[in-house]
């Protein structure tokens, strides 16, 4: 009876692994940069910074709050068909997730505004565009407002990914790649739980005004270049109680950043240092000012 007990257990308990590993895991396709290259980017962001900037470091700026601005998004939605499943998002998604956005930016006294809205029907874009590929580089060309302050969101199939987006810093050397893509069933309302309650977007605009993950570099300084979001040495998935895993260091990892990899229920906050970061950066790089 016991062993028939114990290999029940078992059953079950390879049944929940089994389950676990089929279970979506956030996947961000932001570019990895080097050692060297992080740091000549930071170098080069605090050369140019405006004054009164802050960097998200120990050294604060003039600045205590921040004027409100408002940020343009050009919304191209690519689709294979008409149907929803295609890719063909309806106006009241797009709607939904402006207002997530417009909630999770307040604290940084920044708002967003569809601007317009264009659907496309290529499905070789829809299934097949990816970073750095000619689908890419094609539904770009064609589409992209080429300017340093104006939001580009392709929302595509992604080819695996959640998403990927581009850093203010690297407007000046490559304007048409600007923007971010995103999995178009990552919307509110959409189908890819547990990431659709809209904060994929909200991961990938955190790249396009200046933000690394938080794990960024692991436990070794410098980190993700904000002090007040403690270092972890990996993302943190689903939705923990709680998390250190860089003991050696003061804090515990930041679960519910948005800049990390847990899903969307469990996402609800950026750090003053990450909003002092953000703003300095599109100040510095997309002419938005403080």
């Amino acid at each position: 009876m016991r062993i028939i007990d114990i290999a029940s257990l078992l059953l079950v308990g390879l049944a929940s692994l089994v389950e676990a590993q089929r279970l979506p895991r956030r996947s961000c396709g932001a570019p990895d940069k080097s050692p060297d290259e992080l740091s000549q980017a930071e170098d080069n962001f605090r050369q140019n910074a405006p004054i009164g900037a802050a960097f998200g470091d120990s050294a604060p700026g003039i600045l205590t709050e921040y004027t409100p601005q408002v940020i343009d998004v050009h919304w191209h939605v690519i689709r294979a068909g008409e149907k929803e499943d295609e890719g063909n998002i309806p106006d009241s998604q797009l709607d939904s997730q402006l207002d997530v956005l417009n909630k999770a930016y307040a604290p940084a006294a920044l708002s967003f505004r569809l601007a317009n809205v264009t659907r496309t029907t290529n499905a070789d874009w829809f299934r097949g565009a990816g970073p750095n590929n000619i689908q890419q580089a094609d539904m770009k060309a064609a589409l992209g407002v080429r300017r340093p302050d104006a939001l580009n969101v392709y929302s595509v199939a992604t080819t695996g990914l959640l998403g990927y987006a581009t850093f203010p810093g690297d407007y000046e050397r490559k304007p048409e790649d600007d923007g971010i893509v995103i999995l178009y069933s990552s919307v509110p309302g959409g189908v890819f739980a547990p990431f659709n309650l809209g904060h994929t977007a909200t991961h990938e605009i955190g790249h396009w005004v200046g933000l690394y993950h938080t794990f960024q570099g692991g436990c070794p300084p410098p980190g993700d270049y904000v002090d007040d979001t403690p270092p972890e040495s990996s993302p943190t998935y689903g939705c923990p109680a709680s998390r250190d895993s860089c003991v050696d260091s003061e804090g515990v990892d930041s679960i519910h950043n948005y800049m990390n990899y847990a899903d969307d229920v469990c996402m609800n906050n950026f750090t003053q240092g990450q909003i002092d970061r953000l703003r300095a950066q599109i100040a510095t790089y997309r002419g938005i000012p403080l």
